[in-house]
């Protein structure tokens, strides 16, 4: 039995809950210093505030405060924060983790640095982990999985990566369930690279649900081919993308199945919709009040990236018409205006 120890009770680390304790692991989840009602509720009705189904029996509940005490004998560390905690769960969590006790982070996003090198999240916390003379194996968990259907017991297909493949098997068989299926790789920078990239790519998707409501006012309306035809340029670009970042095909299609769950559902559906509807996205983030969107960070800075190294001569802006539209729009402020005749270029 492996003792694991859950950091974050968002929606995301919380679900991990479900096949980690079912597997018969001590589970602890632990919340940050912002979900302390969620930790209170789920001690209280061993539920999930945002949850339809109680947690697997005998998970156990600390406060981040009480994080020295969960963390005593840990076999591996999750960490559940969103992207927004990157830079707290270096600063607050890594130097508190028993040195070697492995890692295994679902955060997802990219940090572009001044030269327009694009570093995924395990490569900054190796970075934090170095300065403090620690040697923590850096993981991290890639694929379509949502945490709702994750909770409902649905399929699901994810890729568990790091350097060290006897880690990576550690934790696929203390993870794996019935329902709840993994694939290991030592393509950290491809896997990372590519799920990040994938919400910047289902905002611009979902952009044309939202002007196909414009036009018919019904969302119930079919309109796949403009879906799939931004789906064919997301492929495209993200292809292009993923290389140029050093990963693989392999990581490059699991970025695609991540990228078609996330168009379906989820935060960056709703805020595409709002935008293809004709918000601005200063009007569609008041809509969403409350909402973090990982999407808008992760677009933002790989466009970002992508100009300095297009300034330079190292690549084509018009190689990625797509992105540079989504960040038009929430960068510059522009109005939805799809490029399509770009796409067949």
């Amino acid at each position: 039995m492996k003792t694991i120890v859950i950091v974050g009770s968002g929606m995301m680390g919380s679900a991990l809950a479900f096949p980690a304790r079912e597997n018969g692991h001590r589970v602890r989840l632990v919340g940050t210093v912002l979900d302390r009602d969620i930790i209170e509720t789920a001690r209280r009705t061993n539920r999930h505030p945002k949850f339809d189904r109680d947690f697997p029996s005998g998970v156990e509940f600390y406060q981040f405060e009480e994080l020295k005490q969960a963390l005593e004998g840990a076999s591996f560390v999750i960490c559940g924060v969103s992207s927004f905690g990157v830079d707290w769960f270096g600063d607050a969590v890594l130097p508190q983790i028993p040195n070697e006790v492995p890692i295994l982070s679902v955060t997802k996003g990219l940090q572009d640095l001044p030269d327009g090198t694009l570093l995924c999240y395990p490569d900054l916390w190796q970075a934090k982990l170095d300065k403090l003379g620690k040697s923590n194996e850096l993981n991290a968990i890639g694929g379509p999985c949502t945490s709702y259907e994750l909770v409902a017991h649905d399929q699901s297909l994810v890729a568990f990566c790091g350097r060290n493949l006897q880690t990576l098997a550690m934790m696929k068989a203390a993870m794996t369930t019935s329902y709840y299926h993994i694939m290991v790789t030592q393509d950290v920078i491809g896997i990372e690279s590519a799920v990040a990239l994938k919400n910047g790519y289902a905002l611009g998707i979902a952009l044309t649900i939202g002007e196909n409501i414009r036009r018919s006012g019904n969302e119930n309306e079919i309109h796949y081919n403009s879906q799939a035809a931004v789906f064919l340029q997301a492929t495209r670009e993200m292809d292009k993308l993923v290389a140029m970042q050093g990963g693989t095909a392999n990581s490059f299609y699991t970025g695609i199945g991540d990228l078609y769950v996330t168009v379906y559902g989820g935060r960056t559906r709703k805020v595409g919709i709002l935008l293809g509807e004709g918000l601005s996205i200063d009007e569609a983030l008041e809509r969403l009040q409350g909402v973090t969107l990982e999407s808008l960070v992760v677009a933002g800075r790989v466009a970002r990236a992508l100009k300095k190294r297009a300034a330079r001569g190292e690549l084509n802006l018009a190689d990625f018409p797509l992105l540079m539209h989504v960040d038009e729009i929430i960068t510059d402020r522009k109005p939805v205006n799809i490029p399509w005749e770009s796409f067949a270029k």
